[in-house]
């Protein structure tokens, strides 16, 4: 038993503060037959037994309230922007599982902020590259190191194009993040989907196999189409870039019911942490 906290194991808030009175009552009859059997005066076994029953009072009560004035602290330095704050939550009762609810809360907020941050770094660093590319473009053509022609416009409508789907990404993001994100849901042929993945990812030139394979050959999806193929696309690519060269990346589809469908992506690369695998679908997640 924690002599800090005796009541832990109880699951009931009411129970706790049943056994507390409880507790209190008995501490004030034992002290007073005890004192009744010493003949001790009425004026020093009074302010005693008082004294004996808030002790197991308090002892008993401390265990209960202490999460609540944790929780109050570490919400105070939340509010100053510290989410790494934490409470005790070994408690099997209300307060207990408020205690456990408040620290996932605060895991989320850490989280959320982390991502903020490598959100403000990540943008500032896609937007910095074809900003900087494009004003060194305008700065040559105003001094005359390069002339306008058709290469050097074309070149500067490339970053402006970047600019402008990364513009549209966030946009985007954002949209998403609101739940009103448009999908244009069709029938989406898988084995063409991973056709076209897989090929995307040949690009690149590394000197890995890449097989595919959907069961059955006609497997059909409801989807939105690009939104899937980017999907597939980014998982595809990074096998490909994690893999040993010479490795192999099997791409499968398939049904597992019905209703259910599955895709799958193996590849020989190192694998990922087993300290990052529960942030694996984090934004901005790396590993």
């Amino acid at each position: 038993m924690n002599t800090d906290r005796p009541l832990d194991g109880i699951t009931s808030l009411r129970v706790k503060l049943g056994l507390l009175v409880a507790a209190s009552v008995v501490a004030t009859v034992v002290v007073a037959r005890v004192a009744d059997a010493g003949r001790v005066p009425w004026w020093i076994s009074v302010p005693v037994t008082v004294v004996a029953a808030l002790a197991v009072t308090q002892w008993l009560a401390r265990g209960m309230t202490s999460p609540l004035r944790e929780m109050t602290t570490a919400a105070g330095r939340m509010a100053a922007g510290d989410y790494g704050q934490r409470v005790t939550a070994s408690s099997s009762d209300e307060v207990g599982a408020l205690a456990r609810a408040f620290n996932a809360m605060a895991a989320d907020l850490a989280s959320a902020d982390t991502q903020r941050r490598q959100l403000v770094a990540t943008v500032s660093h896609e937007l910095r590259t074809p900003l900087t590319a494009q004003r060194a473009l305008l700065e040559n053509l105003v001094d005359g190191v390069v002339k306008p022609d058709d290469q050097a416009l074309r070149g500067a409508l490339q970053q402006s194009e970047r600019l402008s789907t990364l513009v549209t990404d966030l946009l985007d993001l954002s949209r998403i993040d609101a739940g009103v994100a448009p999908l244009s849901v069709t029938d989406v042929l898988v084995t063409d989907l991973l056709a076209d993945a897989v090929s995307e990812a040949s690009v690149g030139g590394r000197p890995v196999r890449v097989r595919h394979e959907a069961q059955p050959t006609d497997l059909t999806v409801r989807a939105d189409h690009a939104r899937l193929a980017q999907l597939v696309a980014n998982l595809v690519d990074n096998a490909v870039r994690h893999s040993p060269p010479h490795g192999d990346v099997h791409v499968t589809a398939g049904m597992l019911d019905e209703y259910t469908w599955c895709l799958e992506v193996r590849d020989e690369g190192p694998g990922i942490p087993a300290d990052r695998l529960e942030r694996v679908f984090d934004r901005f997640g790396s590993g």
